[in-house]
C-alpha cells in the first residue's frame, strides 16, 4: 500500500472515530506542531490548543464526502496549525502585520507545496543515509543528530585525534551529499 493511500485510510478511520487511529496521529505529529507553536512564540499548552483544533479541522474534513487528501497528512495538518497559530497570533497581537490579508499572501497550496518538496527531500537524504553505509552513518548520526562533540567521536570511533574524525567526517558528508544529488537529479 503506497504512502498516500495508507493516509486516505487513516482519513477514513478518523471519520469512523476510531480512537486508536487518532492516537496515533496524536503520538506521530504533535511533537512537529507543538515545536512550531513553541518556535513562534507559543507555549506547550498554545500547542495542544492549536493541535485539538486541528484535529478538530482534519475530524470535520474528514466527513466530508467531496475531501481528498493529496499529500501526507503530517503536511497537512502542519499547514493547517501553522494557519490557526498565525490566525491566533493576529487576535492577540503578538503578531504585527502591514497587511490585513496575509491569508491571501501566501495560498494553502503553496503552503502545502513547499511542505510535501520538503517531505520528498528528507526522503531522498534518508535513502542515501541508508545506502552510504557504516561507519559513515553512524559518524554523521553521532555529529549531527547526537551533536557529540569531534573529540567524543574520535574516542568512540577509534580515531587517534580530533582532527582525524573531522577529516572523515567531511569524506563522509562529501559521500552522502554525491548520494542525495545522484538521487536527487533522476527523481
Amino acid at each position: 500500500m503506497d504512502l498516500l493511500a495508507n493516509e486516505k485510510s487513516l482519513i477514513e478511520k478518523i471519520a469512523q472515530k476510531d480512537k486508536e487511529t487518532i492516537e496515533r496521529i496524536y503520538r506521530d505529529n504533535f511533537h512537529m506542531i507543538r515545536a512550531m507553536v513553541i518556535s513562534n512564540s507559543g507555549s506547550a499548552d498554545d500547542a495542544a490548543d492549536i493541535f485539538q483544533e486541528t484535529m478538530i479541522v482534519l475530524f470535520e474534513k474528514s466527513k466530508m464526502e467531496d475531501f481528498e487528501l493529496n499529500c501526507q497528512l503530517k503536511t497537512f495538518l502542519y499547514s493547517i496549525a501553522r494557519r490557526l497559530w498565525l490566525k491566533k497570533l493576529q487576535q492577540s497581537n503578538r503578531f504585527f502585520s502591514t497587511d490585513e490579508k496575509d491569508e491571501e499572501i501566501i495560498a494553502v497550496e503553496d503552503d502545502l507545496e513547499y511542505h510535501e518538496k520538503q517531505n520528498r527531500d528528507f526522503s531522498i537524504m534518508e535513502t542515501a543515509l541508508g545506502k552510504i553505509g557504516e561507519p559513515c552513518k553512524s559518524l554523521l548520526e553521532a555529529y549531527y543528530l547526537q551533536k557529540k562533540p569531534m573529540l567524543q567521536i574520535a574516542a568512540d570511533f577509534g580515531y587517534t585525534n580530533a582532527d582525524n574524525a573531522k577529516t572523515q567526517k567531511y569524506k563522509c558528508l562529501v559521500r552522502l551529499k554525491k548520494l542525495f544529488f545522484q538521487q536527487y537529479k533522476s527523481e
